[in-house]
C-alpha cells in the first residue's frame, strides 16, 4: 500500500513539475521575444509619439503580465499545499492545476492581445517588418 501512496505521489509531483515547465516554456515564446522588442525600438525608427504610445502599451502590459504571473505562482503554491496535506490527487489538487491553466491561457491571451494593440501604432512599412519578426519569433525552433 505505501508503495502505490509513493507513486501516486511522486506522478502527481512529477505532472505539477511538467505543467509548471511547460507553462514556463509557453510563457518565454509567447511574451514579447527581445527581438521583437529590439525590432521595435532599434529599427523601425518609431516617432516620438509612438514611442510614447507604445511605452505606454509596454507598462499596462508588464503590470497584467506582473498579476497574472502571481496568480500562477499561486495556483502552484496551492497544489503545493493540498498535496503535502492529502498525497493524493483530491479536488483540491486539480483545483489548484485548473486555476494555473486558466491563468497561464489569460496571460497567453493577453500577450497576443498586446502585440496586435502595439502594431496599431505602426505605419504600413513598419507593420510588415513586425509581422515578420513576430512570425518568425512564434515559429522558429528556440534550440
Amino acid at each position: 500500500m505505501r508503495g502505490i501512496l509513493l507513486t501516486l505521489v511522486l506522478s502527481i509531483l512529477g505532472a505539477a513539475v511538467g505543467a509548471w515547465a511547460g507553462a514556463q516554456y509557453v510563457i518565454h515564446r509567447m511574451s514579447s521575444p527581445v527581438s521583437l522588442h529590439d525590432v521595435i525600438h532599434e529599427k523601425l525608427h518609431l516617432t516620438g509619439e509612438q514611442h510614447a504610445r507604445i511605452g505606454g502599451m509596454e507598462r499596462e502590459h508588464a503590470a497584467r503580465r506582473g498579476a497574472l504571473e502571481a496568480e500562477m505562482r499561486a495556483a502552484y503554491a496551492r497544489v503545493a499545499q493540498a498535496r503535502q496535506g492529502q498525497h493524493a490527487y483530491s479536488p483540491q489538487v486539480q483545483a489548484g492545476i485548473d486555476r494555473f491553466h486558466h491563468a497561464m491561457g489569460e496571460l497567453q491571451k493577453e500577450t497576443i492581445v498586446h502585440v496586435l494593440a502595439m502594431r496599431t501604432v505602426l505605419t504600413p512599412a513598419q507593420a510588415e517588418q513586425f509581422d515578420q519578426t513576430v512570425v518568425q519569433s512564434l515559429t522558429e525552433d528556440p534550440r
